[in-house]
């Protein structure tokens, strides 16, 4: 049985839902002895006390938690959490205000109706759900908020029957509907990046949906297919001239992961710049070279990807 606290937000002016701490280790999966070593040992959580001292989480503190809890699983330590989780929240007013517009409860109630249409085995209701979601809410907020929480949940599930099939029909689903978008930003584009994924950085998938959400109607991502060897991307590069490659990864690197990048950009005509989780962990290591790093969050790419564009045009 769930446990929800509404309480008064002076800040907010309305009621706002905040959840114990074994509500939060249900939900969450991460047991109360951990979430207080988290606060107390590292600061990732701040959660509001009752009078008597007990701890109470809001939303936003449970989804910092399956953050963390993402990051520990991809095997980045504990003590550096939270230096990356600093560096994804370098969004401005607007695009905070642009993931607000869907708040949990909605996020639940979609994403509830997205697995039982695959559980159903329903592409028409699949179908038909996919295209509501997109005429209700911005693109970033449908794959990041939305939908791809869904497919990571099926991608993690096969632990009984069936559900293999689940994630496929999922995920093949996904990719076509995906493609198809990417494929029909590419006409009118004045510019064009690569965009090619890690060796085992990343899913098909995933990989299509980091070229959609860089692309704009200026800028159009031509995506390679997973696969494509590093040492031949210079080659790759050099017939197809784009304005810069980008090398993409949800998966925390080898160490030696920048000094074989920064061995790849020196022989490149382009300039190379590397995004999603990858780009969170080996930043720091990158630091004074010429490759340059987007982060993961869709908004903050395309941004980056944009800006960095812009100067080099501007030199």
């Amino acid at each position: 049985m769930s446990h929800v606290l509404p309480v008064s937000s002076v800040d907010e002016g309305h009621q706002q839902a905040l959840f114990p701490i074994r509500e939060v280790s249900r939900l969450t999966g991460v047991n109360p002895v951990t979430l207080r070593a988290w606060e107390r040992r590292y600061g990732l959580i701040v959660p509001t006390r009752t009078e008597s001292g007990h701890r109470l989480y809001s939303a936003a503190d449970i989804e910092t938690v399956r953050s963390i809890r993402g990051w520990i699983d991809r095997g980045v330590a504990v003590g550096k959490v939270g230096k990356i989780l600093a560096g994804t929240r370098d969004l401005d007013g607007s695009m905070r205000g642009l993931h607000s517009v869907i708040d949990s409860a909605e996020q639940e109630a979609w994403q509830a109706q997205l697995r039982q249409a695959v559980n159903d085995f329903d592409e028409r209701r699949l179908d038909q759900l996919y295209g509501q979601i997109f005429s209700t809410y911005p693109l970033p907020v449908v794959f990041e908020d939305v939908v791809m929480p869904v497919w990571r949940e099926f991608a993690l599930r096969h632990d009984t029957f069936g559900q293999t099939s689940e994630w496929l029909f999922l995920d093949s689903f996904l990719r076509a509907r995906t493609l198809q978008r990417v494929q029909l930003t590419r006409s009118s584009a004045q510019q064009r990046v690569l965009l090619a994924a890690m060796p085992q950085g990343c899913r098909e998938l995933e990989l299509w949906v980091a070229g959609l959400l860089m692309t704009t109607p200026q800028l159009a991502v031509s995506v390679l297919a997973p696969g494509q060897p590093l040492e031949e991307l210079s080659l790759v590069c050099g017939k197809m001239k784009p304005d810069a490659l980008v090398l993409f990864s949800t998966q925390v690197s080898a160490s030696d992961a920048p000094k074989r990048l920064i061995r790849l950009g020196l022989g490149l005509e382009c300039p190379l710049l590397v995004a999603g989780e990858m780009a969170d962990v080996i930043q720091d290591s990158l630091a004074g070279s010429a490759i340059g790093c987007l982060g993961s969050d869709g908004l903050l790419m395309q941004r980056r990807l944009q800006q960095f564009l812009a100067g080099r045009m501007d030199t």
